[in-house]
């Protein structure tokens, strides 16, 4: 693919369309910029399927004649369900590729619309348990925008997705709610009367030889009906998701937890069934309920725990615009939802709102702040003619946009990118299942020869039912479906306590096997807020600008406006010399006789004075005097990778603000730590050079690539995942193909929804060390599931001994499962983090 790239009108790279102005060209072909020059001569040119993903979704979108569906799917616990999800779409004609992803309960199907619909796909997936929906719905819920301009079809949808959310998590909440009383009811009996009965037959206790004798004499099949109807309420409503569990396994040919898990209570819920039959005092059905209550618990908590990482990340910033504003030939306006902008359309975003879709600004100039998409920390000047991303805001002036061919915006195709990757590289197998595949062979090798040696032995068909059952019983792993859910709910229960969001235990896996840590810089490396960090200039006209720009748009202004407006109100002293009184604030507005805004700044009168505010280019149009000093010290600000912002009075310049974007207080601790740690660092920026030149120069910093794309971003994480693991921390929009991409994604707190939904893990404050913690707890959970799993072998380990003793009865097996759950919980209790 690289070398039909070279010589083209796209990036050698990235893919991205190659214009003339943007273009870093070599004798090995053109790139878009000079961040993918520097990563492909960095990291190599050689093809590999991550750093292709994509420019094939950006070149073949014409050339493919299926359709690409997405599906939310409730119900999705493990790889098993994305195994068993994959094959009953492969199973559809017209489906011509599945890939399923339980992490995100997501399922992307590729199909012919015109031999089987979405909605007969969405039909077909609503199987054995699942439900399924198509991922449009939910879109909105994760992008759309909350205000008041949303589309009614926007929050039908969203009520929708909530609606369909909410049920499944009712139905599984009803079942096992309704289970427990039915399994209540049964366990009266089993405490009062059958455990003592048990009992007798280790002791001379009077008490229980009563109960011996009690138990002894009673009909049992009097009690059949109610013990056999009750049990099985408890099987079908308690234990239904375990027997689908089974169902898939046994479907799919995979052993798994749920297999062993439904093993144990269909074989206690058989050996107490023919114990009433043939007047056999030792009844298992208490093993059927106590083994499918303890797992769904576990089960039920671990969804528990999972819906409370979502609810933490509903506050998340959204980025896309539900609505535009069509431009009529009379000048009047039409709300109309973006959906039905046509190619032509022109469309009017006002100061501060976003650009509906990409196009380019037919009328005036104004300034558009592009970080969402592009990355680049500073706003960006526009002029009549230059190309406007859907999805960036509007800064200073009005904006009237001509829509391109293709109405789409850039965050649209970000979308769109960050679906096809993710759905296609999660889903990694749990350990416990991998620990089910060792034991599959020794336990159903017991159980044949169990039944064997029953029936060498001159057994009748009953006797060796019975053993055959019993065997089950006794080897059947079941507490590895306890241990695993449990486990998970508390690894992930730790980590939100530690303000990180994880959705599964897989997190925590990939995240221990990463070798090199990829940051995004603004945003994530620095605050992402614009600051005034010094200023050179008499304090009276820094007051005035303070003053001008609390009518300014642009990131700076506010800056400048909080640093120097407000300390006006504080300072009597006025440019007169004469002294404010009360309500300094009103005088102050008062002051300002004219304003004006323009791209490159603003400009008014304050006390008579005309003043201007912003780039030197402003100063030249109006044919300032700017000395050379001023000259190289705006030239050495930009060296340092911030903005200067020149002010000046009456014809002069007198004066530089600096504004930037400072990096956060514990970013250097973050990369020692994780450098110290063993991992490579790797910085990635849309800033030029001049902004990286702190992270340049840091010891435990391995490269720094400016000027990069978003897709350029996820070349570079395909590129570095030739060779080894990689996890990508964003906290924008713009990040989240790349989060997407890499092998495990990381969102900052304030992130957009977009890059919280393509991340795997998500901090929910503004806490960069909480990456290193990230680490920690991936360490630490690692320890705590292998411990419960072998724990999980407790119950085993007590009852096989006393089964080839003959001493199992129903009340060895309850304290053995007993025992080996309280050894689960209270080891999974302890914390991951060390104090």
């Amino acid at each position: 693919m690289s070398e039909q790239r070279a010589g083209s009108d796209r990036c050698r790279l990235c893919g991205t369309t190659v214009t003339e102005t943007a273009t870093e060209t070599r004798d090995d072909g053109p790139f878009c910029s000079r961040g993918c020059r520097d990563i492909a001569t960095t990291l190599g040119y050689g093809d590999d399927e991550h750093a292709d993903v994509a420019v094939t979704e950006r070149s073949g979108d014409a050339d493919v004649e299926s359709t690409r569906t997405f599906f939310r799917v409730d119900g999705m616990h493990s790889a098993l369900c994305e195994a068993y999800l994959e094959a009953v779409a492969d199973d559809i004609d017209g489906v011509s590729d599945a890939d399923a992803s339980y992490v995100t309960e997501a399922v992307r199907v590729d199909h012919d619309p015109d031999r089987v619909s979405a909605a007969a796909l969405e039909d077909a997936l609503t199987t054995t348990g699942y439900t399924a929906y198509r991922r449009e719905e939910a879109t909105d819920e994760a992008t759309g925008d909350d205000t008041a301009a949303d589309s009614s079809r926007t929050r039908r949808s969203r009520e929708m997705q909530g609606m369909r959310k909410r049920r499944s998590e009712d139905v599984l909440e009803v079942r096992y709610i309704v289970g427990i009383v039915f399994g209540s009811f049964l366990l009266v009996p089993y405490v009062t009367v059958l455990y003592p009965a048990y009992l007798s037959a280790y002791t001379d206790y009077w008490l229980f030889e009563r109960y011996g004798e009690t138990f002894a004499s009673f009909d049992g099949m009097l009690f059949l009906p109610i013990f056999l109807v009750v049990t099985g309420a408890v099987l079908y409503l308690t234990g239904m998701p375990l027997l689908r569990g089974a169902y898939v396994s046994l479907t799919l040919r995979r052993p798994s937890t749920h297999l062993f898990a439904a093993l144990s209570i269909i074989a206690a819920f058989c050996y107490g069934t023919l114990s009433f039959v043939v007047g056999d005092p030792r009844i298992y059905y208490d093993l059927t309920i106590l083994i499918a209550a303890t797992v769904m618990a576990a089960i039920f908590y671990e969804e528990t725990v999972k819906r409370t990482a979502v609810n933490r990340l509903t506050d998340l910033t959204v980025s896309q615009v539900g609505t535009a504003r069509v431009l009529e030939a009379d000048g009047s306006t039409r709300e109309t939802p973006v959906e039905d902008v046509a190619a032509d359309d022109r469309l009017l975003v006002r100061a501060g709102e976003r650009i509906p879709v990409d196009g380019t600004l037919v009328d005036g100039e104004c300034t558009v702040d592009e970080a969402i998409i592009t990355g680049e920390s500073l706003p960006i000047s526009k002029s009549t003619g230059d190309p406007v991303v859907g999805g960036s805001v509007v800064t200073g002036n009005a904006a009237v946009v001509a829509v391109g061919e293709r109405t789409t915006s850039s965050i649209e195709q970000l979308t769109r990118i960050v679906w096809n990757i993710q759905s296609a590289d999660h889903g990694v197998q749990h350990r416990a299942d991998a620990l089910v595949g060792r034991l599959v062979l020794p336990v159903v090798g017991i159980i044949v020869a169990v039944g064997l040696g029953s029936v060498l032995l001159g057994n009748g068909l009953l006797f060796t039912t019975t053993a055959v059952l019993l065997a089950v019983i006794a080897v059947s792993p079941w507490a590895l479906a306890l241990a695993t859910p449990y486990s998970v709910a508390t690894n992930i229960r730790d980590a939100l306590e530690a303000g990180i969001v994880v959705f599964d235990e897989s997190v925590f896996e990939r995240l221990r096997a990463i070798d090199v840590v990829v940051f995004d810089k603004t945003g994530t490396l620095t605050t992402g807020e614009m600051t005034v960090l010094e200023a050179d200039a008499p304090r009276d006209l820094l007051a005035a600008a303070g003053a001008i720009e609390r009518r300014g748009a642009h990131p700076a202004a506010a800056a400048i406006e909080t640093a120097f407006a407000d300390g006006l109100e504080r300072d009597p002293t006025r440019a007169d010399g004469g002294v404010m009184d009360e309500g300094a604030d009103d005088e102050r507005e008062g002051q300002i006789q004219a304003f004006e805004r323009h791209a490159t700044g603003v400009e008014g009168t304050v006390d008579g004075e005309r003043v201007l505010v912003g780039h030197p280019d402003l100063f030249r149009d109006h044919g300032w005097v700017v000395e050379d000093g001023l000259e190289q010290r705006v030239s050495a600000v930009r060296d340092d990778g911030h903005l200067p912002v020149v002010v000046g009075r009456d014809g002069h310049a007198e004066g530089v603000i600096v504004v930037g974007d400072e990096p956060r207080e514990a970013w250097a601790r973050t990369v020692t730590a994780l450098s110290d740690a063993g991992l490579d660092v790797v910085v990635l920026t849309g800033d030029d050079d001049s902004a990286t030149a702190r992270f340049r120069a840091h010891s435990s910093v391995d490269h720094v690539f400016a000027n990069v794309s978003p897709t350029g971003k996820t070349a570079a994480i395909g590129r570095l995942r030739a060779d080894n693991r990689v996890a990508m921390v964003g906290d924008g929009t713009n990040d989240a193909p790349a989060l997407s991409a890499a092998d495990l994604g990381i969102s900052l707190g304030g992130g957009t929804a977009l890059a919280a939904d393509a991340a795997d893990l998500a901090i929910v404050e503004d806490d960069l060390e909480a990456v290193e913690r990230a680490f920690e707890l991936a360490r630490g959970a690692r320890e705590r599931i292998v411990q419960n799993l072998w724990l999980a072998l407790a119950y085993n380990a007590v009852v096989i001994p006393l089964a080839l003793a003959g001493l199992l009865t129903p009340v060895v097996t309850t304290v053995a499962l007993a025992a080996s759950a309280l050894l689960i919980v209270g080891n999974a209790s302890r914390s991951l983090l060390e104090e």
